[in-house]
């Protein structure tokens, strides 16, 4: 990281403005990408002997961290970026041969990308009763209609794991499929990108639309009605893996607040003799620790008893973790000043990128509910 990825990041964000394309692979990360992979540091993310380097999340949980300093470059560069590290998972462990073979080989060598998309705009997509898009059998084919959006990084992907309505009729946990979906099919349009407080990342968080679009019915991913239970198994890692990078985003945060309050003075001394920064440097420094324990105790459980008997755990960080990191980078930017709400250093991105993180994978308001029901469930 302090070779290589920190030192790359102003070249990066300088030749992505050069080219006027927010999506494109700069040669910056291109160059990362080649040495992250001669050093074997490559698909760290994949708990799997077969495909990945077998690393336990736990294992993994202090290299997401590290990575997540700088979630712009060292993700991607290692071959652990959202959403593809989801989307191989999901192959992986639902997909036929003749799948991974297809997508999620060139996916594990980071020759593609690819995009999910679940969330509508027309619908509070919170309630997953409520999508709407669907997949219909016609033959040995599947037409897909509906409208996704927040598809992260579609402007780049070559394939999307695409969950819709299969049969309206089911129990609501079984009304839902996934199939994979090029992105190159004829009726597939992406209809705009949607930027994050103003700040546009590598492969967009498009609008897509699919219009009649067709597909083998062998790209469906197991059976019908299984969306929802792919989903559960998708999104389980998916949120400690944001949670364990959002901790590394803290500590910069932590790092660039400390420094600025040591080297500028006002009123006579340093900012950092001043009561109410060491209060914020103190609250920091506890916050970010006990929300460390809390992701490792969950990635343990993971590992030990797997994602269903983690929900609880998996809930609670996805509340806890994204607020850490928002308190501690507000602190950061107030100690900068003007220089924190600039693109100078990384806190202002960095702040745009956690705050999305309490609506992302579900809004804080929907895992206190699932998790006190759960606590509630416990006394009845």
């Amino acid at each position: 990281m302090d070779e290589h990825v920190y030192p790359a990041e102003d070249s990066h964000f300088a030749e992505l403005e050069a080219k006027g394309d927010p999506g494109a692979l700069t040669d910056v990360l291109a160059a990362l990408k080649t040495k992250a992979r001669d050093a074997g540091l490559w698909n760290l993310f994949l708990p799997d002997d077969e495909w990945g380097v077998g690393l336990a999340n736990a294992d993994y949980a202090p290299l997401a961290e590290i990575m997540g300093r700088s979630v712009w470059l060292a993700p991607e560069a290692t071959n652990c970026a959202a959403p593809d590290t989801g989307n191989m998972e999901v192959l992986t462990t639902f997909g036929t041969e003749e799948q991974q073979q297809r997508w999620l080989v060139p996916l594990l060598e980071g020759e593609i990308r690819s995009c999910f998309g679940m969330t509508e705009p027309a619908v509070a997509s919170s309630d997953p009763r409520n999508l709407e898009a669907r997949i219909e059998r016609d033959g040995d084919e599947y037409v897909i209609n509906g409208t996704k959006w927040w598809s992260s990084g579609a402007t780049t992907a070559s394939i999307c794991i695409f969950m819709g309505v299969t049969n309206p009729d089911a129990d609501p946990k079984g009304r839902y499929s996934m199939i994979l979906v090029p992105m190159d099919a004829p009726g597939v349009s992406i209809v705009r990108d949607l930027p994050v407080f103003g700040y546009h990342d590598r492969g967009g968080h498009p609008e897509v639309r699919y219009d009649n679009v067709r597909v083998p019915a062998s790209n469906l991913i197991a059976g019908e009605g299984d969306g929802y239970m792919i989903a559960q198994a998708r999104l389980g890692p998916g949120r400690i893996h944001h949670c364990m990078r959002l901790i590394g985003m803290a500590e910069r945060g932590f790092d660039l607040m400390v420094e600025r309050a040591i080297a500028r003075t006002a009123f006579g001394g340093p900012v950092s003799d001043q009561g109410v920064v060491r209060d914020w440097i103190a609250e920091a420094r506890y916050r970010i620790e006990q929300a460390r324990l809390l992701v490792l105790k969950t990635a343990w459980m993971i590992d030990t008893v797997g994602n269903r008997a983690a929900r609880t755990e998996i809930s609670a960080i996805k509340v806890v973790v994204p607020n850490m990191a928002l308190w501690v980078l507000d602190k950061a930017i107030q100690t900068h000043g003007g220089m924190g709400v600039s693109d100078d250093t990384p806190l202002a991105r960095m702040w745009a990128g956690a705050r999305t993180l309490r609506i992302a994978d579900g809004p804080d308001e929907v895992h206190n509910m699932v998790l006190a029901r759960r606590e509630i469930g416990r006394y009845s």
